[in-house]
């Protein structure tokens, strides 16, 4: 039996879906319809309880709407998590079931929220949930169309953002500038090479020991234990892991002048937003530099053209430059003139435009 409930708190709706025959459990988080349909990944993972992954799917999806906002497309911000359950790891495990049944919890939304891959998941798991909706892109690129995994082009936002901020800050290009890549995924991988190819030195750290291996190895990148990357010296942090990496201690600890990566909700709080801005840190807002994802994903859901995609990615560093600008003038941190920005455009409806 499927049961599924909603309740409204800050958000629309979250809803919550429980296969008992698999143990499969999800939750989907509609933060803002404002613009439009709810958009945003679903995250994959194991959670210690339910409680847990409600509030990351809140989290997310709350970032999703102002991700959208701020990157001109017409979505809201929704999130899906599915709680892997204790039986994943064994070889009885049907992952294609767990994802056509997350197809039909998207489907029975009636559109209200529209999926693709995030972390956890990939294309091929998509392939699945478009078994039983058509709400769903990240799936395999047509000809001549957009589609795929979208973390290339999340990593390429994130790229050109760091090569802006590091052109102000900095006053040169990326040769010989140091940047840690904290997280070897599809995005924080995809980064190093754009990175190194740019001439880079990276600092790179992952939990796979093997990931850091291979990125030392084809990237002359010197590996850092997990542990120990917040305190190396370093011109840009790029984390690219989980989110909540930015913490009053860990804040207090950072060697660099410039933070700039593709996690989601790095800030633990607001409050490290001010005391990076305090340390005299530049701040690239999350949900703005690491919107290349979903301006894939939207492209492909939209059937537009990858020409769309490009201008959309091309323009997250003069969008970025407007808040630094802003927050030079006013002495505003980074995350309070990036949230302002985007509950404007969700207030007014309008769709955000930079010369």
């Amino acid at each position: 039996m499927v049961t599924h409930s909603s309740a409204r708190v800050t958000h629309e709706a979250v809803y919550n879906f429980h296969d008992e025959a698999s143990g499969v459990k999800a939750i989907i988080a509609v933060h803002s319809s404002a613009l439009g349909p709810a958009a945003g990944g679903c995250r994959v993972m194991r959670y210690d309880n339910e409680i847990d992954a409600m509030h990351d799917a809140m989290r997310l999806s709350e970032g999703m709407t102002y991700k959208n906002a701020l990157a001109g497309l017409p979505f809201g911000g929704g999130k899906a998590v599915i709680m892997l359950p204790a039986s994943a790891g064994r070889p009885e495990f049907d992952r294609a079931a767990m994802f056509v049944s997350f197809g039909r919890w998207v489907e029975g939304l009636r559109g209200a929220y529209v999926t693709a891959e995030d972390v956890g998941c990939s294309v091929q798991d998509m392939q699945m949930v478009s078994r039983e909706t058509g709400y769903v892109a990240g799936l395999p690129a047509q000809p001549g169309c957009v589609g795929g995994d979208p973390s290339p082009l999340t990593a390429r936002g994130v790229f050109l953002s760091i090569e802006t901020l590091v052109r102000h800050r900095l006053g040169s290009n990326l040769d010989d500038v140091v940047v840690g890549v904290q997280g070897l995924g599809h995005v924080g991988f995809a980064l190093c090479e754009l990175l190194h190819e740019a001439g880079a030195r990276l600092l790179v750290t992952d939990i796979d020991a093997h990931r850091t291996a291979v990125a030392a190895q084809l990237f002359g990148a010197e590996a850092i234990k997990p542990e120990k990357m917040l305190d190396s010296a370093m011109d840009v942090f790029a984390p690219c892991a989980l989110g909540a990496i930015l913490t009053e201690n860990t804040v207090a600890r950072l060697k660099a002048s410039i933070v700039c990566g593709a996690a989601n909700n790095q800030l633990a709080s607001a409050e490290q937003g001010q005391q990076l801005a305090d340390r005299n840190i530049l701040y690239a807002p999350d949900y703005l530099v690491n919107a290349g994802g979903i301006i894939n994903v939207a492209a492909e859901y939209l059937r537009e053209s990858r020409g769309s995609v490009e201008t959309r990615v091309a323009q997250i560093p003069a969008r970025l430059m407007k808040l630094v600008q802003q927050s030079e003038t006013e002495g505003s941190a980074m995350n309070v003139l990036a949230d302002r920005m985007a509950q404007d455009i969700i207030a007014t409806g309008r769709r955000l435009r930079v010369a």
